[in-house]
């Protein structure tokens, strides 16, 4: 089978059996301290913390995930073997307190075995078996499961049930958190397929791991203990590329004879074909037995299957909106594509090869994920960009190299290795081969020594994951407020009272006031508690769903379930809601203007601005801000009707554009202007985009490598920084005496003038310094000894022209010290210059600067050639 037809048979397979066929989440994740998305589960997690209610109780999929960078790092393996990628698809089953072990089970030995038709004998199950002071207890129900299988297919239990650990089978979400036991589908892929199960967790490369069945019964608490879960959960991983990878080696398991290897599937043969069109070198699929000694061939084919892969991780990543860049995970993405440039570089591939080879992926993938196709442009540019980048990176990179072999005898230190490695892309088997040729070594142990270094760095860096199962019982609130004319005047329950040092916290069964969320900032208002009237400055939501109102004072003597009147500022809410629908308008003009692969990054509203960031290749030009600026104020002009609605979120419109770290539940909410702009988004908006009324940016600017922030106004406070600017324009125009159409032409004649003036006055100065200098070496000095001084005070002259004056003297009288002090109206400088007969004689210009000034109270110092100095001139 291609790869087509087993990842759609996989999710035919488990619709059959019931479960909800769901599309894979965006590699950038919603978690904050993980990089990319790197398992099936991410998307997931709030259904097994409990924080929101699961779409279905069975889905299955297939996940986009990208392990580079942190705790799952595959980067430095890839190439190497057969079976690493940076860029991988994770098929996966899930059941969300349905069914557990037994048909978690039954489930993935089906497929395997009686629909892929994997050799039973060659399939081998692990189950937990704890060590001393390890969590939990053996896992006797799974043992049983699995028993009961092997013995109806007549193969022995004993053999084919193999006992591992909490290192191999025990899974947590993080150190505190939903976890649980788990097994493992192994494969024995060497010729005879006869090893019984010796080498199943030993990292050889004939046996390798095909499915992770993760039983999620227990909940890690912070004090070490492990609970028992209220509902049982089900999360499975089976690696694609691996499936496909055995299918193609073995020829659909009628040939075992060569070692099993991912890269011989469709997924990359293609992409060797590809490259190989491309230069004059074959991928043969040879595996080096040592990574320090490779042959010619093996060193080609590590090539070949690291630019496969990498070209892989940069096509997905771009298509989801993450870039390369500097820092985070744009710095992880940076170094793998130049890791695969420089390998290209190798093979003799010409500039430009990568970003071609991006169009074999996309042809590859782009019908499974649509969003390839979609960001196709956007995937091309910023790969050539990127390379053409590189290019002049790599040719800083090999002067700095023969710098370090210039200074290093026979070998090249570990730390300039990883200088190479870490500033300039060249991975270390680079250096090598370049050293080799030059006939020099390189202090390998030194470089995975500084490689140490650093990763003991990321996980001093890395802070403990403290996870925590939501079970508060407290009824989550009402929202009552997106109508705005329903917002005051809400009759309430008062349900939670917590009273600070000054300021009261309130919950009520329901209320009109927004909770700040997806960058919309919480309502203000007030609330009457009998005839008495508080302010609500801030109201949150907690992750039980409950709005916790900040009240301004300390309120005393009220208590639980006491009635009160709810009113949100309804001028503060209309300016919020103008400042959130803009920011839909500005993400639809910058779509239109700069192009579909921009994303909103980040954003913020408040009742004076709005702020909106996003991802962007270059720049924005003044023209094209000007351009996104008269689209708002177009789409406002319109008067186009908003349409707010909810539905499921299956039949969300194919062209609605979903927020990447905003978190949907089964129900999601629509909003949508005119025929032009549809969103997910659970924010208050006006009725109709006049609301809006006006629209002006006010300022742009990079906030991080490959993100820009645009902040802007609407309504009255665009009205007023209109009018503000048009007061000035009105100034300027009186003083010019000309109209608002001639004011830039007038300026411009004036700043000219003004140029032509200042380069004037700045001959004229220089003319004078230039005779002063001529007059003063002329003039009589104090021969002391052989010597000639020359000491004067010229007053009014700034530290620059003093020192230039100086410097001048000494240069017409050849041999000599020139001293020169002049006077402002708040400093006196001090400036010495000795030839080097003079310094010969004893004159030292650093001394002489030093003793003016410390007498004075001031400070100075240089050489003994020239120094400068100063002090206070208090008159």
């Amino acid at each position: 089978m291609y790869s087509n037809e087993v990842r759609q048979s996989f999710l035919d397979f488990f619709s059959s059996h019931g479960h909800r066929i769901v599309k894979s989440s965006s590699l950038l994740p919603d978690t904050p301290d993980l990089l990319f998305t790197n398992a099936g589960m991410n998307q997931f997690i709030p259904f097994f913390l409990g924080q929101i209610r699961p779409i279905c109780p069975r889905v299955a999929d297939t996940q986009k995930c990208i392990r580079a960078g942190g705790k799952h790092n595959d980067l430095e393996d890839v190439g190497f073997d057969t079976y690493h990628h940076t860029f991988f698809e994770m098929l996966g089953n899930w059941s969300f307190g349905d069914y557990f072990k037994k048909e978690a089970i039954e489930m993935a030995w089906e497929l395997l075995a009686k629909v892929w038709n994997f050799p039973k004998n060659r399939l081998y199950a692990t189950v937990y078996s704890p060590n001393p002071g390890e969590p939990s207890v053996f896992d006797e129900e799974a043992y049983g499961i699995w028993k009961e299988i092997f013995l109806k297919e007549n193969m022995d239990p004993r053999v084919h049930i193999i006992e591992g650990s909490r290192a191999d089978n025990f899974w947590m979400m993080g150190d505190t958190g939903p976890c649980g036991p788990c097994s493992e589908i192994h494969m024995d892929l060497t010729p005879k397929g006869d090893t019984n199960g010796s080498l199943v967790n030993t990292s050889n490369p004939w046996c390798i791991e095909l499915w992770n069945l993760v039983f999620i019964q227990f909940n890690a608490t912070v004090n070490g203990t492990f609970e028992n879960l209220k509902d049982k959960h089900i999360d499975t991983g089976i690696g694609f590329e691996r499936i496909v990878g055995i299918l193609a080696k073995t020829k659909n398991f009628s040939d075992f004879s060569q070692l099993p290897s991912n890269y011989d599937s469709d997924l990359f043969t293609d992409i060797f074909t590809e490259a190989e069109k491309m230069c004059d070198q074959k991928y043969h699929g040879t595996v080096p037995s040592s990574r320090t000694s490779m042959s010619s061939d093996e060193r080609i084919d590590f090539w070949f299957r690291a630019i496969a892969d990498h070209i892989r991780t940069l096509t997905f990543a771009i298509a989801d909106g993450i870039f390369p860049s500097n820092e985070g995970r744009g710095y992880v993405l940076r170094r793998i594509l130049r890791r695969a440039v420089m390998f290209g570089k190798l093979l003799k591939l010409p500039h430009g090869f990568f970003s071609k080879l991006s169009s074999v992926v996309i042809n590859k993938m782009g019908t499974i994920f649509g969003e390839l196709i979609e960001q196709k442009l956007t995937v091309e540019t910023v790969l050539k960009n990127e390379e053409l980048s590189f290019s002049k990176t790599i040719d800083r990179g090999v002067t700095i190299f023969h710098e370090v072999c210039e200074r290093s005898g026979n070998q090249i230190m570990g730390h300039d290795a990883f200088l190479l490695y870490d500033t300039y892309g060249f991975p270390l088997d680079l250096t090598q081969l370049m050293a080799a040729e030059r006939g020099i070594s390189v202090d390998v142990k030194g470089f995975e020594c500084e490689m140490e270094k650093q990763r003991t760095l990321a996980r001093l860096a890395k802070k403990k994951s403290i996870i925590e199962v939501s079970n508060d019982t407290t009824p989550q609130t009402e929202f009552v407020g997106y109508d705005i004319d329903n917002i005051e005047d809400i009759r309430a329950v008062i349900l939670d009272i917590a009273n600070g040092a000054e300021k009261t916290f309130l919950i009520f069964d329901k209320t009109p006031f927004y909770a700040e969320c997806g960058g919309q900032v919480g309502d203000q208002g007030i609330v009457q508690i009998g005839s008495k009237i508080f302010h609500v400055i801030d109201v949150q939501k907690n992750k039980n769903g409950c709005y916790v109102h900040k009240i301004q004072e300390r309120i005393d003597g009220i208590s639980l379930h006491q009635k009160a009147t709810l009113s949100v500022n309804r001028s503060f809410r209309r300016n919020v809601t103008r400042n959130h629908s803009a920011t839909h308008l500005l993400h639809f003009a910058l779509r239109q203007v700069l192009g579909n692969y921009i994303k909103q990054a980040g954003s913020y509203v408040d009742d004076k601005r709005l702020r909106f960031d996003f991802n962007v290749i270059a720049t924005p030009m003044k023209q094209e801000l000007e351009k996104i600026e008269k689209i708002v104020e177009e789409k406002i002009l319109e008067c186009a009707n908003s349409n707010i609605f909810e539905t499921h979120k299956d039949h969300v419109p194919p062209d609605c554009i979903a927020n990447f770290g905003e978190k949907y539940g089964e129900i999601v909410r629509v909003v949508k202007f005119g025929d032009f702009s549809q969103e997910l988004c659970g924010g208050c908006h006006v009725n109709n985009t006049s609301e809006i009324a006006c629209f002006k940016i006010v300022s742009t600017s990079a906030i991080a490598a490959g993100i820009r922030r645009i902040e802007a106004i609407t309504g009255q406070a665009a009205f007023d920084f209109s009018r503000t600017n048009s007061a000035i324009i009105d100034q300027q125009c009186k003083v010019f005496s000309c109209q608002p159409s001639e004011l830039l032409d007038k300026t411009n004649i004036y700043i000219n003038r003004c140029k032509e003036l200042e380069k004037a006055a700045k001959v004229t100065r220089q003319t004078f310094l230039q005779n002063m200098a001529s007059e003063l070496a002329q003039s009589s000095s104090s021969p002391k000894g052989k010597i000639t001084c020359i000491e004067r005070n010229i007053n009014d002259l700034q530290s620059d022209e003093l020192r230039m004056l100086a410097l001048d003297i000494l240069n017409k009288i050849k041999d000599g010290v020139v001293t020169l002090t002049s006077y402002t109206k708040d400093r006196c400088f001090v400036v010495a210059c000795c030839s080097k007969t003079a310094i010969a004689a004893g004159f030292d210009a650093n001394r002489i600067v030093k003793e003016l000034t410390s007498k004075n109270g001031g400070s100075g110092g240089g050489r003994s050639e020239f120094a400068m100095g100063g002090y206070s001139n208090h008159g």
